[in-house]
């Protein structure tokens, strides 16, 4: 039987054209990560301020940490410790991993769903960059997931005395299915790897 080939300079269909020019509706999804980003840009800045400030001894910026870690003990906090340091570090780190899983959803997803950025000449081409398609940025998204969670996670132990025993149980196990989760993405990946390969 023969195969159908279709003649490259032949003209695309006006419902081709539709169909593939709607991906463009997704640009302004994109854009609208770009401002969530600079949201979490402005909230990393406001709470590393009030660490710092803290640090000098700013009652007021003090509060403002214990408050928003959700930080509590029996008597009125009036200096920074170790544990609210370690909460705040934990927070920051998770904003910059936050930060980082969008803009692999960004760059990636716009390079493998919208259009060709051209960067392949570009000096500060991300390395990942160069191999991604929609299954590696889908493995990149689930180890993101984990680091972040992993950081949520850690948080809550930190600060355990002030969670009830049910959301250190329920945080655990959404961990765990998170872990889950990616290990079966890997391994469904490196199947469909291995049988397109082995078609070759």
């Amino acid at each position: 039987m023969s195969s159908i080939k279709t003649d490259p300079t032949q003209p695309i269909g006006p419902l081709s054209q539709l169909i593939f020019a709607s991906r463009w509706l997704q640009l302004p999804l994109y854009l609208g990560l770009i401002a969530a980003q600079g949201i979490y840009v402005y909230h990393f800045w406001v709470e590393l301020i009030h660490l710092i400030e803290a640090a000098f001894g700013n009652q007021n910026a003090l509060n403002a940490l214990v408050t928003s870690m959700g930080y509590k003990t029996g008597s009125e906090v009036t200096a920074l410790n170790e544990t609210i340091i370690m909460l705040v570090v934990l927070a920051l780190i998770d904003v910059v991993m936050i930060s980082n899983l969008l803009i692999m959803v960004i760059v990636g997803g716009y390079e493998t769903f919208v259009s060709r950025m051209g960067l392949e000449s570009h000096p500060d081409q991300p390395e990942w960059l160069s191999h991604v398609n929609a299954s590696v940025l889908k493995v990149k998204l689930a180890t993101a997931i984990i680091g972040i969670s992993s950081i949520h996670l850690l948080k809550t132990f930190i600060n355990a005395a002030n969670y009830d025993e049910k959301v250190l149980m329920w945080q655990t196990i959404i961990h765990a299915v998170f872990l889950l989760s990616a290990m079966a993405i890997a391994f469904t990946d490196r199947l469909l790897n291995l049988s397109a390969a082995e078609k070759h």
